[in-house]
């Protein structure tokens, strides 16, 4: 285990999206299983129309971008480097609220399973104590070890 990674820290530390498609800022705290990181988003963001209206697509990839740095963050604890991932299912995404650019969003995730590569995780955004979606995501975690060869 490496020591020196510190709470809270830079997400473009422990995922692979760069701007503008990554939306996490910061990993903010891990705890058994579970993680909570913050965005902010701009203005400028692709995610944002004239008004400033985060598009709801924004709240899925927050969860998984969420799940992503977790995930990085273990990785880089165990001396790795961040693994890559994949978003391949989506269940009960609940969008309760609106978000605009500027506003400080907490996504919390809870990892509810991992079996054979894929991980289920729950996740919930909020604003100030408002949920403004909830969701269950399927992702696939690729293994660097794999080779792809099938024969």
């Amino acid at each position: 285990m490496i020591t020196g990674f510190t709470l809270p820290m830079a997400a473009e530390r422990l995922i692979p999206q760069r701007a503008p498609m990554r939306l996490v800022d910061t990993l903010v705290s891990v705890n058994d299983g579970c993680a909570v990181a913050e965005s902010v988003l701009p203005r400028t963001t692709l995610m944002a129309d004239g008004e400033g209206k985060i598009d709801e697509v924004a709240f899925m990839e927050l969860i998984a971008q969420s799940y992503a740095a977790f995930k990085g963050y273990l990785d880089r604890m165990d001396g790795r480097p961040p693994g890559e991932g994949f978003l391949v299912g989506v269940r009960h995404l609940e969008i309760i609220g609106k978000a605009y650019a500027g506003d400080r969003l907490l996504t919390s995730i809870r990892t509810v399973a991992a079996f054979g590569g894929f991980a289920v995780v729950e996740g919930v955004v909020t604003r100030g104590g408002e949920t403004l979606a909830s969701g269950t995501l399927k992702l696939w975690l690729v293994d660097p070890d794999a080779d792809g060869d099938d024969r």
